[in-house]
């Protein structure tokens, strides 16, 4: 055979093997399970944290997304978040099945997802409060610790009837108000009205927990207050009543036609408004509607404000997996973005 032709035999055989080599390289990893993008719901791979994997841009862009059917609920405040955002985490990623599960024998809210997490109800717990020290201690003694990721930022609005002429209440006042030191409008520059005011009860939730806790500093409702069950009853009440008051997760009250906001302050005259000026008056609801004041929410100008937190068992097993990943799906630029439309403001 001449030296022209061993030429090209020689440089097929060299791509020959090489594609041999290749393709058992392959083979191999298929084999190993090297291919960590596909994890099936009985991997117990210890996931990265939210702060160690890249949030990325979509959905589809997060990885250790387990496959199958998880349990997850909590927080009534996140129910925007649920009707908005996770039908398009389902869309985007079906192998990750979300089925919001509400308790049996009490009412939604953060601290009755957090036991059932911790009981194993539930493999993924939205919070509107940080974990507690008991939580935490209740989760060591059943072998795991509990770990909260924060992924958007809400805040408190104070809700009135819409005919009631008032600038605004500093924190204090609002203080005064619930534990029944002040009990008419007119003691806070208001007409001479009976203040009534409105409280969903304090096993119900987080908002409510942290009301107590960081607006009446720890101190008992006035007998004066009424409690009710949800804010859809509660802002039915202000708008049948001048007097009344109520307090709820911001982007339930902004955006409703029936109340107003109140512009809140922790000095007396110096308001900052929930909501985006100028107000949108009553009459021009529903063809326009509030919005809720980014800036004064993320600088932290707003006074009251929180995290939105998703709570993770830690246990090295699937729930851990399925916390996390519900976390950083919620971490994307398209996820802040739908939290956003869902009446939040994004922590990134």
């Amino acid at each position: 055979m001449s030296q022209k032709n061993e030429i090209p035999i020689l440089v097929l055989s060299i791509l020959i093997t090489v594609g041999l080599i290749a393709g058992g390289f392959w083979w191999f990893s298929r084999k190993s399970g090297l291919n960590l993008n596909t994890i099936n719901s009985g991997n117990t791979k210890t996931p990265q944290s939210a702060s160690e994997q890249p949030s990325g841009k979509t959905f589809t862009s997060v990885q250790d997304v387990p496959k199958g059917l998880f349990n997850y609920g909590g927080s009534t405040s996140w129910a925007p978040i649920r009707l908005v955002v996770d039908p398009v985490i389902q869309t985007a990623r079906p192998e990750f099945r979300l089925r919001y599960v509400e308790p049996s024998n009490a009412s939604p809210g953060s601290g009755t997802g957090i036991q059932s997490l911790i009981d194993g109800q539930l493999a993924v717990a939205q919070s509107s409060r940080p974990v507690l020290d008991q939580e935490l201690s209740h989760a060591q003694q059943r072998g795991f610790t509990l770990k909260q990721i924060p992924v958007a930022i809400d805040g408190l609005a104070i809700a009135v009837n819409p005919n009631l002429n008032i600038p605004g209440l500093t924190i204090d006042q609002l203080k005064l108000i619930y534990t029944g030191k002040i009990n008419n409008w007119s003691q806070v520059g208001g007409p001479n009205i009976p203040i009534k005011p409105y409280s969903r009860r304090i096993t119900d939730g987080g908002t409510v927990e942290l009301f107590v806790q960081d607006i009446l500093g720890g101190q008992a409702f006035s007998p004066n207050v009424e409690y009710i069950s949800t804010t859809t009853q509660a802002l039915k009440k202000l708008a049948d009543s001048a007097g009344s008051i109520y307090y709820a997760s911001a982007p339930e009250v902004i955006p409703q036609c029936s109340i107003k906001a109140l512009p809140l302050g922790r000095t007396q005259g110096q308001y900052i408004a929930p909501y985006q000026e100028p107000s949108v008056l009553p009459s021009e609801c529903p063809g326009k509607r509030n919005k809720l004041n980014i800036e004064a929410f993320q600088s932290g100008k707003y006074p009251i404000t929180r995290n939105l937190f998703v709570v993770v068992k830690q246990n090295g097993q699937t729930e851990q997996q399925a916390g996390v990943a519900y976390a950083n799906l919620l971490l994307t630029e398209q996820g802040q973005e739908l939290i956003s439309q869902a009446g939040f403001v994004k922590i990134r």
